[in-house]
């Protein structure tokens, strides 16, 4: 049962392309599939040094040898997806998509643009949730994958090809998006949530494995949650950027902005009460708290924890109730808690 699901415990931008990346390069995981839609983008530093950003593919894309699948309960921009094949040079071989995920269209942005959304509840207007409503709605309007002309190289039966891939033995990667706030389905901010279920069960119905195939599940937390700009829910305890900076030590302007919308990120002190209820949904078995510099920004620098971050670290356990396994300090790497070398401690099937 070699698959790991990456999911986020607040309300999404946890850092969970970071630590996809992460465990995929230190598990050797041969495939890493992303679910959701181009709502969302994941952040990774690659070997150079240099920023890469995704919003359909899973951030493993760029390290070598992986697949990458986008899955049936994929949501895709042509555009977007194409972009970020070009960028990556990953060709049929590296990457498979699945002929039943449907395309975000012009008119599915339109639609979006003229419902209030944005306005109504924050949304980035990607036409991702329109997507979503027209494969609900059994119309016959929704557009599939498999009848896309662009990405007919890639298009693969993604559920067989991971099934034959885990009977060999196979490490697989699922990067969740968003976060367990948002969820349609057990959020309490309702109607200030997402179109899709953001919890490894969900994602794993979007794939199509079934919960016996994991072995863990990863819930990456920030140190201070973010929301997206404008009326997009409640946001317990927010402040502001140049609090955390001023607070962190930060000399330098440290305001986030989102990847697809580009608009300032609402930011507030660490809040349990969403992540335990995280946590009963999940049943994560590793939690990585990102964003801790934000706590003392001289840990960005040595990448490990001091008095005041091991404190904050030691409080946020003691709130939610489990451990924290893994720590991050920036936009690359996360440090193990157990004192170890940055490399995964209690890691089960090696590919």
């Amino acid at each position: 049962m070699p698959v790991a699901v990456v999911v986020g415990g607040q309300f999404g931008s946890e850092g969970k392309g970071k630590v996809a990346h992460e465990f995929a390069r230190r598990h050797g995981s041969s495939i890493a599939v992303r679910v959701g839609g181009s709502n969302s983008g994941h952040t990774v530093i690659d070997s150079s040094g240099r920023t890469r950003r995704f919003r359909t593919l899973p951030t493993a894309s760029i390290l070598p040898g992986t697949i990458s699948v986008i899955a049936a309960g994929s949501y895709i921009d042509p555009s977007v997806l194409l972009r970020e094949v070009t960028e990556t040079k990953l060709d049929p071989s590296r990457l498979l998509i699945d002929p039943n995920a449907v395309i975000i269209t012009d008119e599915h942005k339109q639609a979006e643009q003229k419902s209030g959304l944005r306005e109504t509840i924050g949304s980035t207007l990607s036409g991702t949730g329109a997507a979503v409503v027209s494969r609900l709605l059994r119309k016959g309007t929704a557009q599939f994958a498999g009848h896309d002309d662009r990405l007919k190289p890639f298009i693969q039966n993604t559920r067989q090809f991971l099934r034959d891939r885990l009977k060999r033995g196979e490490r697989i990667i699922v990067e969740g998006t968003q976060g367990f706030g948002l969820s349609p389905l057990h959020s309490a901010d309702y109607p200030n949530v997402t179109s899709r279920d953001t919890t490894a069960a969900g994602f794993l119905s979007e794939v199509g494995l079934g919960p016996l195939d994991v072995d863990e599940v990863v819930m990456v937390l920030r140190a201070f949650p973010i929301r997206v700009a404008g009326n997009s829910g409640p946001l317990p305890k927010e402040i502001d950027w140049e609090t955390v900076r001023k607070e962190s030590g930060y000399k330098n302007d440290i305001t986030e902005r989102t990847t697809v919308t580009d608009m300032v990120r609402r930011v507030a002190r660490f809040d349990a009460r969403v992540v335990r209820s995280a946590i009963e949904a999940n049943s994560p078995n590793k939690i990585v708290l990102n964003h801790v510099d934000y706590v003392d920004s001289s840990c960005r620098k040595t990448h490990q924890l001091n008095s005041v971050t091991e404190q904050f670290v030691t409080h946020v356990e003691q709130q939610i109730g489990s451990s924290v396994d893994f720590v991050g300090f920036g936009p690359s790497g996360i440090v193990s808690r157990a004192g170890e070398s940055p490399t995964l401690r209690n890691t089960a099937v090696q590919a």
